[in-house]
Protein backbone atom coordinates (compact mmCIF):
# COMPACT_ATOMS: atom_id res chain seq x y z
CA UNK A 1 0.00 0.00 0.00
CA UNK A 2 1.22 3.84 -0.37
CA UNK A 3 -1.21 4.93 2.55
CA UNK A 4 2.04 4.74 4.99
CA UNK A 5 1.21 8.11 6.24
CA UNK A 6 -2.48 8.45 5.65
CA UNK A 7 -4.67 9.05 8.63
CA UNK A 8 -6.63 7.10 10.13
CA UNK A 9 -10.10 8.77 10.61
CA UNK A 10 -12.51 8.04 13.52
CA UNK A 11 -15.73 9.06 13.39
CA UNK A 12 -17.43 10.49 16.27
CA UNK A 13 -21.14 11.50 17.45
CA UNK A 14 -20.92 10.74 21.46
CA UNK A 15 -22.69 7.39 21.26
CA UNK A 16 -21.12 4.12 22.99
CA UNK A 17 -20.45 2.83 19.31
CA UNK A 18 -19.03 5.55 17.78
CA UNK A 19 -16.61 5.97 21.47
CA UNK A 20 -16.01 2.08 20.83
CA UNK A 21 -14.67 3.05 17.38
CA UNK A 22 -12.52 5.79 18.57
CA UNK A 23 -10.60 3.60 20.94
CA UNK A 24 -10.23 0.75 18.23
CA UNK A 25 -8.57 3.38 15.74
CA UNK A 26 -6.74 4.78 18.25
CA UNK A 27 -4.89 1.56 19.17
CA UNK A 28 -4.62 0.65 15.45
CA UNK A 29 -3.04 4.26 14.64
CA UNK A 30 -0.34 3.40 17.40
CA UNK A 31 -0.19 -0.12 15.78
CA UNK A 32 0.25 0.62 12.19
CA UNK A 33 2.40 4.17 12.72
CA UNK A 34 -0.17 6.17 11.32
CA UNK A 35 -1.78 9.59 12.21
CA UNK A 36 -5.48 9.75 13.58
CA UNK A 37 -7.74 12.34 12.48
CA UNK A 38 -11.03 12.67 14.54
CA UNK A 39 -14.45 13.51 12.80
CA UNK A 40 -17.44 15.01 14.09
CA UNK A 41 -19.72 15.99 11.19
CA UNK A 42 -21.87 19.01 11.75
CA UNK A 43 -25.08 18.72 10.33
CA UNK A 44 -27.98 21.82 9.96
CA UNK A 45 -30.96 20.76 11.90
CA UNK A 46 -33.84 23.23 12.92
CA UNK A 47 -33.44 22.04 16.67
CA UNK A 48 -30.40 23.58 17.35
CA UNK A 49 -28.51 26.93 15.73
CA UNK A 50 -25.18 26.45 14.35
CA UNK A 51 -23.87 28.44 17.03
CA UNK A 52 -25.26 25.90 19.44
CA UNK A 53 -23.78 23.24 17.26
CA UNK A 54 -20.45 23.88 16.87
CA UNK A 55 -19.91 24.44 20.66
CA UNK A 56 -21.37 21.17 20.82
CA UNK A 57 -18.96 19.89 18.44
CA UNK A 58 -15.89 21.34 20.10
CA UNK A 59 -16.67 19.77 23.35
CA UNK A 60 -17.29 15.97 21.48
CA UNK A 61 -13.94 16.56 20.14
CA UNK A 62 -12.41 17.98 22.71
CA UNK A 63 -13.55 15.06 25.17
CA UNK A 64 -12.46 12.82 22.27
CA UNK A 65 -9.05 13.55 22.03
CA UNK A 66 -8.69 13.38 25.88
CA UNK A 67 -10.08 9.83 25.67
CA UNK A 68 -7.18 9.16 22.63
CA UNK A 69 -4.26 10.83 24.79
CA UNK A 70 -5.15 8.50 27.81
CA UNK A 71 -5.29 5.52 25.42
CA UNK A 72 -2.51 6.47 23.56
CA UNK A 73 -0.26 8.78 24.76
CA UNK A 74 2.14 10.80 22.03
CA UNK A 75 -0.73 9.94 19.37
CA UNK A 76 -1.26 13.91 19.03
CA UNK A 77 -4.78 13.37 17.09
CA UNK A 78 -6.12 16.45 14.85
CA UNK A 79 -9.99 17.13 14.56
CA UNK A 80 -12.71 18.01 11.81
CA UNK A 81 -16.01 19.03 12.08
CA UNK A 82 -17.45 19.26 8.41
CA UNK A 83 -20.68 20.62 7.70
CA UNK A 84 -21.91 17.54 5.65
CA UNK A 85 -24.04 14.14 6.17
CA UNK A 86 -21.59 11.86 8.01
CA UNK A 87 -21.61 9.36 4.77
CA UNK A 88 -20.64 12.24 2.60
CA UNK A 89 -18.41 13.30 4.85
CA UNK A 90 -16.32 10.48 5.73
CA UNK A 91 -16.48 9.42 2.20
CA UNK A 92 -14.50 12.74 0.52
CA UNK A 93 -12.25 12.05 3.00
CA UNK A 94 -11.59 8.31 2.81
CA UNK A 95 -9.80 9.66 -0.35
CA UNK A 96 -6.76 10.69 1.32
CA UNK A 97 -7.16 8.38 4.47
CA UNK A 98 -5.37 4.81 5.35
CA UNK A 99 -8.90 3.93 6.72
CA UNK A 100 -12.14 5.27 7.90
CA UNK A 101 -13.06 3.84 11.45
CA UNK A 102 -16.61 3.85 12.43
CA UNK A 103 -18.89 2.52 14.69
CA UNK A 104 -22.19 -0.04 13.87
CA UNK A 105 -24.68 2.41 15.12
CA UNK A 106 -24.55 6.27 15.85
CA UNK A 107 -27.21 8.27 18.34
CA UNK A 108 -29.70 8.48 15.09
CA UNK A 109 -30.52 4.97 14.78
CA UNK A 110 -32.67 2.33 16.16
CA UNK A 111 -31.36 0.33 18.96
CA UNK A 112 -32.85 -2.95 17.25
CA UNK A 113 -30.72 -2.41 14.41
CA UNK A 114 -27.30 -4.03 13.98
CA UNK A 115 -26.04 -1.80 11.68
CA UNK A 116 -26.71 2.01 11.13
CA UNK A 117 -27.65 3.37 7.85
CA UNK A 118 -24.35 6.32 8.18
CA UNK A 119 -21.74 2.95 8.83
CA UNK A 120 -23.27 0.92 5.93
CA UNK A 121 -23.09 4.00 3.31
CA UNK A 122 -19.38 5.05 4.04
CA UNK A 123 -18.74 1.34 3.92
CA UNK A 124 -20.68 1.34 0.77
CA UNK A 125 -18.96 4.26 -1.02
CA UNK A 126 -15.55 4.88 0.65
CA UNK A 127 -12.96 4.91 -1.44
CA UNK A 128 -10.83 3.39 1.26
CA UNK A 129 -10.89 0.33 3.77
CA UNK A 130 -13.57 1.19 6.12
CA UNK A 131 -13.56 -1.11 9.76
CA UNK A 132 -17.31 -0.63 11.06
CA UNK A 133 -16.50 -1.58 15.07
CA UNK A 134 -19.32 -4.02 16.55
CA UNK A 135 -18.95 -3.95 20.56
CA UNK A 136 -20.08 -6.38 22.73
CA UNK A 137 -17.86 -9.70 21.96
CA UNK A 138 -20.47 -12.66 23.72
CA UNK A 139 -19.44 -15.66 23.67
CA UNK A 140 -22.27 -18.57 22.62
CA UNK A 141 -23.00 -18.70 25.98
CA UNK A 142 -23.94 -16.16 28.23
CA UNK A 143 -22.23 -17.11 30.70
CA UNK A 144 -18.79 -16.42 29.46
CA UNK A 145 -17.03 -13.76 27.47
CA UNK A 146 -15.17 -14.69 24.66
CA UNK A 147 -11.31 -14.60 24.83
CA UNK A 148 -9.86 -11.85 22.27
CA UNK A 149 -7.06 -13.13 19.99
CA UNK A 150 -5.17 -11.22 17.71
CA UNK A 151 -5.66 -12.96 14.92
CA UNK A 152 -7.09 -11.61 11.53
CA UNK A 153 -9.46 -13.32 9.45
CA UNK A 154 -10.23 -12.66 5.43
CA UNK A 155 -12.96 -13.98 3.97
CA UNK A 156 -12.17 -14.36 0.04
CA UNK A 157 -13.69 -15.19 -3.44
CA UNK A 158 -12.25 -16.22 -6.59
CA UNK A 159 -12.21 -12.90 -8.28
CA UNK A 160 -10.34 -9.51 -8.18
CA UNK A 161 -11.71 -8.22 -4.98
CA UNK A 162 -9.52 -10.76 -3.06
CA UNK A 163 -6.25 -8.95 -3.88
CA UNK A 164 -7.19 -5.91 -2.26
CA UNK A 165 -8.41 -8.03 0.57
CA UNK A 166 -5.73 -9.72 0.96
CA UNK A 167 -3.10 -6.86 0.83
CA UNK A 168 -5.24 -5.56 3.55
CA UNK A 169 -5.66 -8.19 5.92
CA UNK A 170 -1.53 -9.27 5.60
CA UNK A 171 -0.92 -5.92 6.79
CA UNK A 172 -3.13 -5.96 9.44
CA UNK A 173 -1.65 -9.25 10.42
CA UNK A 174 1.94 -8.35 9.91
CA UNK A 175 1.00 -5.07 12.52
CA UNK A 176 0.16 -7.48 15.41
CA UNK A 177 2.95 -9.42 16.92
CA UNK A 178 2.44 -13.19 16.72
CA UNK A 179 -1.04 -12.74 14.46
CA UNK A 180 -2.07 -15.72 12.39
CA UNK A 181 -4.29 -14.97 9.07
CA UNK A 182 -7.49 -17.29 8.79
CA UNK A 183 -8.20 -17.08 4.57
CA UNK A 184 -11.72 -18.53 4.69
CA UNK A 185 -13.07 -19.15 1.13
CA UNK A 186 -16.65 -20.26 0.73
CA UNK A 187 -17.32 -22.90 -2.04
CA UNK A 188 -19.93 -24.89 -3.46
CA UNK A 189 -20.68 -27.43 -6.27
CA UNK A 190 -22.13 -24.69 -8.48
CA UNK A 191 -19.13 -22.16 -8.04
CA UNK A 192 -16.74 -24.86 -9.53
CA UNK A 193 -18.92 -25.38 -12.07
CA UNK A 194 -19.01 -21.80 -13.43
CA UNK A 195 -15.19 -21.41 -12.47
CA UNK A 196 -15.25 -24.46 -15.07
CA UNK A 197 -13.92 -26.46 -11.78
CA UNK A 198 -15.32 -30.13 -11.34
CA UNK A 199 -18.90 -30.60 -11.51
CA UNK A 200 -19.76 -34.12 -9.86
CA UNK A 201 -16.38 -34.81 -7.86
CA UNK A 202 -16.92 -33.22 -4.29
CA UNK A 203 -13.60 -34.29 -3.13
CA UNK A 204 -12.38 -32.59 -6.32
CA UNK A 205 -14.28 -29.90 -6.13
CA UNK A 206 -12.79 -29.45 -2.93
CA UNK A 207 -9.13 -29.93 -3.77
CA UNK A 208 -9.45 -27.25 -6.39
CA UNK A 209 -10.79 -24.63 -3.83
CA UNK A 210 -7.76 -25.40 -1.80
CA UNK A 211 -5.60 -25.09 -5.01
CA UNK A 212 -7.47 -21.84 -5.64
CA UNK A 213 -6.43 -20.42 -1.90
CA UNK A 214 -2.92 -21.99 -2.79
CA UNK A 215 -2.47 -19.32 -5.29
CA UNK A 216 -4.13 -16.32 -4.07
CA UNK A 217 -1.85 -16.02 -1.57
CA UNK A 218 0.95 -17.28 -3.65
CA UNK A 219 4.00 -14.88 -3.05
CA UNK A 220 2.37 -13.26 0.02
CA UNK A 221 4.10 -15.85 2.40
CA UNK A 222 7.44 -14.52 1.28
CA UNK A 223 6.30 -10.80 1.56
CA UNK A 224 5.35 -11.51 4.83
CA UNK A 225 7.36 -14.17 6.76
CA UNK A 226 6.28 -13.80 10.33
CA UNK A 227 2.74 -14.17 9.40
CA UNK A 228 1.20 -17.73 9.97
CA UNK A 229 -1.22 -17.90 7.03
CA UNK A 230 -4.02 -20.57 8.28
CA UNK A 231 -6.13 -21.17 4.74
CA UNK A 232 -9.70 -22.65 4.99
CA UNK A 233 -11.93 -23.75 2.27
CA UNK A 234 -15.12 -23.55 3.55
CA UNK A 235 -18.24 -26.08 1.65
CA UNK A 236 -21.31 -24.17 1.38
CA UNK A 237 -21.22 -20.04 2.10
CA UNK A 238 -18.43 -18.78 4.62
CA UNK A 239 -20.82 -16.33 6.34
CA UNK A 240 -21.55 -18.42 9.30
CA UNK A 241 -17.52 -19.45 9.49
CA UNK A 242 -16.83 -15.60 9.53
CA UNK A 243 -19.45 -14.19 12.07
CA UNK A 244 -18.40 -17.14 14.67
CA UNK A 245 -14.59 -16.08 14.04
CA UNK A 246 -15.51 -12.38 14.24
CA UNK A 247 -16.17 -12.74 17.79
CA UNK A 248 -12.94 -13.51 19.11
CA UNK A 249 -10.38 -12.11 16.33
CA UNK A 250 -8.70 -8.97 15.88
CA UNK A 251 -10.29 -8.03 13.20
CA UNK A 252 -12.44 -9.37 10.09
CA UNK A 253 -11.86 -8.23 6.58
CA UNK A 254 -14.38 -8.90 3.57
CA UNK A 255 -13.89 -7.71 0.23
CA UNK A 256 -16.28 -4.68 -1.86
CA UNK A 257 -16.98 -5.06 -5.51
CA UNK A 258 -16.14 -2.59 -7.67
CA UNK A 259 -19.22 -0.58 -9.34
CA UNK A 260 -21.38 -1.15 -6.17
CA UNK A 261 -21.07 2.33 -4.40
CA UNK A 262 -24.19 3.18 -3.75
CA UNK A 263 -26.34 1.65 -0.42
CA UNK A 264 -24.62 -1.97 -0.03
CA UNK A 265 -24.63 -2.79 -3.56
CA UNK A 266 -21.19 -3.85 -3.45
CA UNK A 267 -21.55 -6.40 -0.83
CA UNK A 268 -21.66 -9.86 -1.61
CA UNK A 269 -24.56 -11.94 -0.01
CA UNK A 270 -21.28 -12.85 2.20
CA UNK A 271 -19.81 -9.96 2.90
CA UNK A 272 -23.35 -8.34 4.03
CA UNK A 273 -24.57 -10.98 6.27
CA UNK A 274 -20.79 -10.98 7.89
CA UNK A 275 -21.11 -6.73 8.30
CA UNK A 276 -24.41 -7.14 9.41
CA UNK A 277 -24.21 -9.97 12.52
CA UNK A 278 -20.19 -9.44 13.58
CA UNK A 279 -19.54 -9.69 17.21
CA UNK A 280 -16.35 -7.72 16.36
CA UNK A 281 -14.63 -4.94 13.85
CA UNK A 282 -15.33 -5.93 10.60
CA UNK A 283 -12.98 -3.98 7.59
CA UNK A 284 -15.04 -3.73 4.79
CA UNK A 285 -12.22 -3.27 1.47
CA UNK A 286 -12.83 -1.75 -1.94
CA UNK A 287 -11.82 -4.10 -4.79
Amino acid sequence: MTSTQLPVIAAVDGSAPSRDALDWAAREAVGRGFPLVVVHALQRTRRAGHEAQQREAEELLTESVRRVNEIAPGLHPTTLAPLDFPAAALTSLSRAASMVVVGSRGLGGFRSLMLGSNSLATASMARCPVVVVHGGRLAEGPEETAEVSSDVVAGVAADESSESVLEFAFEAAASRPGARLRIVHGWTMFSSMLSGGPVFDRDAAADAAERTLAELTAGRREQYPQVEVMREPVNGSASHTLVAASATAALTVIGRRRGGESLGLGLSPVAQTTLTHARGPVAVVPG
